[in-house]
């Protein structure tokens, strides 16, 4: 069989969670593990606890290396990189390969690929997809087996200085996801601090939900933990709000009277089965459930892990797949043959879900009569992204991630192009209301500034706007078209806070 010598690993490009680029002829006596990847993809997101838990327990004897091969063209800007290794809690060197000049040398052809590289510089695997983790740590240990008994392993930890040792997160929020407004308050999804913050619309802190540290617990407000919440619906007759939490697999219940968090969906395990459609809600487990719509007795969930969108009737507690065959694309039809691209944001009126479909880029729409799929703007390929406004399939977004329907229109968080956009699906007119592309925080009427917006609500006249890579929550008065970031008052990293009510 012929030895295959990794290429070396280029020094010019620009390296983060390391003081200076690692080469393969200095990590020569360890195991290497290059995983390529792209942040916005949800596979790729998946696999971080895998690779997390095998870099740590194998620490003396393996280096992962992060090939950042970005999809997006707002995914090249080393600063947003940046801001993702923070966010997702990353904690191995990562190279970015803005070029593709690695993912060639290395034949990558799918996110993620695994490339793994033993002690003497030679590739002995490549892997494709989500859940190698058994398959990655048996072929480690058996690098290690062989590699001993040759003498050609060194074993001893490598120290690298992290991004967030450079740059600790201690705002009061973290990479706020989603945000919910309501006539009397707010629900903010402090995501990067895994918790739900509470509070009035001029931004008095009422109530601190989670403990602040990412886990799967019920309990009461102080007790509970969740592990980047997402996107929450409110129900406000019964004083209860659900919250998708996304990387815990699992739909949780909020009740406002009791303080009390409960977990209502999910198995706290991620489902990879995608022929698995039905089941009782505690059963069944779910993947990446992203955003959440309430329709009467029904919560529909934006399952971006699985590229579908699911269903769960609150009486009889079954949950199912609604729409969406699992494949990643943008394909219209009836609901049992459409196709979605990672949806992250849904919203509803009396007859339509509507969908921010992340990677294709587009606005979709589910008539809940007619039980079928059509796309109302955006151009339906995986790769057809930019910034345009126009008519239908002359619309350009990248990776919009947020959606509220109100009075007849859609408002849209065109998240990688840092503008809130209009869509009226009659129409299908998407035009830019706010924000002029650039990255910053600014909000002057002429020039508003955001930085990967994710979620918005509406409130009346009131826009709110969960400014993610800002860690701010932005507040728009429809009449005037004034932006605000919403000052919170009494409100602190969870390091600092003791959790409850305030």
């Amino acid at each position: 069989m012929v030895r295959v010598r990794a290429p070396e690993l280029p020094q010019n490009n620009p390296w983060l969670n390391t003081e200076q680029p690692l080469s393969l002829k200095k990590l020569k006596g360890r195991i290497v593990i290059l995983d390529f990847w792209t942040y916005c993809c949800i596979n790729c997101l998946h696999i971080l606890p895998d690779l997390k838990y095998l870099e740590r327990k194998y620490k003396d004897s393996l280096t992962v290396i992060g090939v950042h091969s970005a999809k997006f063209d707002h995914e090249k800007d080393i600063e947003n990189i940046r801001q993702a290794i923070l966010r997702y809690d990353i904690e191995h060197p990562v190279l970015v390969d803005s070029d593709f000049q690695v993912w060639q040398q290395y034949v990558a052809r799918a996110y993620p690929t695994f490339v793994v590289i033993d002690p003497e510089g030679y590739v002995i695997a490549s892997l494709m997809g989500e859940g190698k983790r058994d398959v990655l740590e048996k072929l480690i240990q058996q690098i290690i087996l062989q590699h001993q008994n040759k003498g050609t392993i060194s074993l001893q930890e490598l120290d690298v200085i992290l991004e967030k040792q450079k740059q600790p997160l201690i705002t009061p929020l973290a990479f706020p996801g989603k945000v919910l407004a309501t006539t009397s308050c707010l629900f903010i999804a402090d995501t990067g601090h895994h918790r739900i913050v509470v509070t009035t619309l001029e931004g008095n802190v009422l109530h601190l939900i989670g403990t602040g540290k990412s886990g799967l617990k019920d309990g009461n407000f102080t007790t509970a933990e969740f592990s980047a919440p997402q996107g929450m619906v409110f129900d406000n007759q019964n004083q209860i709000l659900y919250v998708a939490d996304t990387e815990n697999h699992t739909l949780r219940k909020v009740d406002l009277q009791q303080q009390l968090v409960k977990t209502i969906a999910g198995t706290g395990i991620q489902n990879r089965n995608l022929n698995l459609t039905q089941g009782n809600s505690l059963d069944t487990p779910l993947n990446s459930p992203w955003d959440l719509v309430k329709y009467e007795n029904q919560v529909y969930i934006a399952m971006a892990g699985s590229h579908q969108i699911w269903m769960m009737d609150l009486e009889s507690s079954i949950i199912k797949n609604y729409a969406g065959t699992g494949a990643e694309a943008c394909f219209d039809g009836e609901l049992e043959i459409a196709v979605f691209a990672q949806p992250s944001g849904i919203t509803v009126n009396n007859k339509q879900l509507y969908v921010a479909d992340s990677e294709s880029s587009s606005i979709r729409c589910i008539g809940l009569e007619t039980g079928k799929v059509t796309t109302i703007c955006g151009s339906g390929d995986l790769y057809g992204f930019g910034d345009q406004d126009g008519i239908g399939e002359g619309v350009r977004l990248q990776h919009c991630l947020g959606i509220e329907y109100a009075q007849d229109n859609l408002w849209v968080a065109d998240t990688y192009n840092h503008k809130i956009k209009l869509v009226n699906p009659t129409t299908r007119e998407c035009k830019t209301v706010f924000g002029n592309g650039a990255t910053g925080l600014q909000d002057s009427i002429d020039s508003v500034k955001f930085s990967e917006p994710s979620g918005l609500s509406i409130s009346g006249s009131n826009l709110y706007i969960a400014d993610t890579n800002n860690h701010v929550i932005k507040h728009v008065n429809l009449n005037t078209l004034k932006v605000t970031t919403l000052k919170i008052s009494g409100l602190c990293a969870p390091y600092f806070c003791i959790p409850g009510s305030i």
